[in-house]
């Protein structure tokens, strides 16, 4: 875990593994299970809903069904935020901390700590970590992720303080 604290220059590498995969959606009606924290990780989730960018990358806000301030979305299905998951089990791998695994790295953005995960279907997976609650970003369209994370930034820090989540 401590390797996901240090601060290190990924944006080139960022750009570099997560703009080799395509996928793209023709589906504009979003959708996106909604997470079930507790109250604490929740009233940090409506705080974050209450100060999230209504543009991400160039794509306006579209939020996904059901409806919810645990939920957003931008572009339709090419950006999907969830905040309030669990913690993905390679946030604890080994083999992910040790840079190891091809499919996932730890890497900082703009004062906020991720997990980047290669889905296998092309999507990528981002799940904040350092931070009070987990929040999961989706990027499915072969975007290059860095400019989606750099948007992001400020709301994570000023909604969801450092710190462990619960």
């Amino acid at each position: 875990m401590n390797s996901l604290r240090h601060r290190h220059a990924v944006l080139p590498a960022l750009a570099l593994l997560f703009t080799t995969a395509g996928c793209s959606s023709a589906d504009d009606g979003a959708s996106a299970a909604v997470p079930t924290p507790d109250a604490k990780v929740a009233h940090l989730c409506r705080t974050l809903d209450g100060v999230l960018p209504a543009k991400v990358d160039g794509e306006n806000r579209d939020d996904p069904e059901p409806a919810s301030v645990l939920t957003a979305g931008w572009g339709g299905e090419a950006i999907i935020l969830r905040c309030g998951v669990g913690q993905p089990p390679k946030m604890a791998d080994p083999k992910v901390a040790n840079g190891n695994d091809p499919k996932a790295m730890a890497g900082g953005v703009d004062g906020v700590d991720w997990l980047m995960e290669e889905q296998d279907d092309g999507t990528h997976r981002f799940t904040t970590a350092s931070r009070e609650a987990y929040v999961e970003v989706r990027v499915s369209d072969g975007r290059d992720s860095t400019g989606v994370l750099v948007d992001l930034a400020p709301a994570l820090k000023e909604a969801v303080p450092e710190g462990i989540a619960s």
